[in-house]
């Protein structure tokens, strides 16, 4: 079974239990599996497009990018009642993402990166973060491995 089967069929269940948050999310993330199909098939001179799930998977950290954006600004806003359903929303969108890595292991894979990269100071960060997000591409918090490379980068002196 693929992903958006199993999301196809996981709206069909929260359908049936009526489970309006659940349903109405999962009707989010296949519509916007549903435009990057139009996307594609737009592309491909109308031949059938079928999205993997490396395609469905990034669909879905968008998403979850949209939300975690919206629970900021509605907290700044002091607007914590939409920040919880931004929050129930991601909860539910992550159930689909795969497990994220903690900071020991992206602190080990940064290591090894900065060996292979050999940044010269803070003016290297592109490189190194190019360079283990190519590894870490889904399986870590962007933000937080930008924010760990700046530390190391300040210890390196050109």
């Amino acid at each position: 079974m693929t992903l958006e089967e199993k999301i196809k069929s996981d709206l069909v269940q929260a359908l049936k239990e009526k489970d309006g948050l659940r349903s109405g999310t999962l009707r989010l993330v296949l519509s916007a599996t549903h435009n990057l199909e139009i996307e594609k098939k737009g592309k491909s001179e109308g031949k059938e497009v079928v999205l993997g799930d490396d395609e469905v998977l990034e669909v879905l950290r968008k998403e979850a990018k949209k939300r975690k954006e919206a629970i900021e600004m509605y907290k700044k806003g002091k607007r914590g009642e939409l920040a919880e359903k931004e929050e129930k929303e991601l909860n539910i969108i992550e159930e689909y993402l795969p497990s994220q890595m903690n900071e020991e292991e992206i602190v080990k894979i940064l290591d090894e990166t900065m060996v292979r990269v050999k940044p010269g100071g803070p003016a290297d960060f592109g490189k190194v973060m190019g360079d283990a997000m190519k590894q870490l591409k889904g399986k870590a918090d962007a933000q937080m491995v930008a924010g760990l490379i700046k530390k190391k980068l300040e210890g390196v002196h050109e």
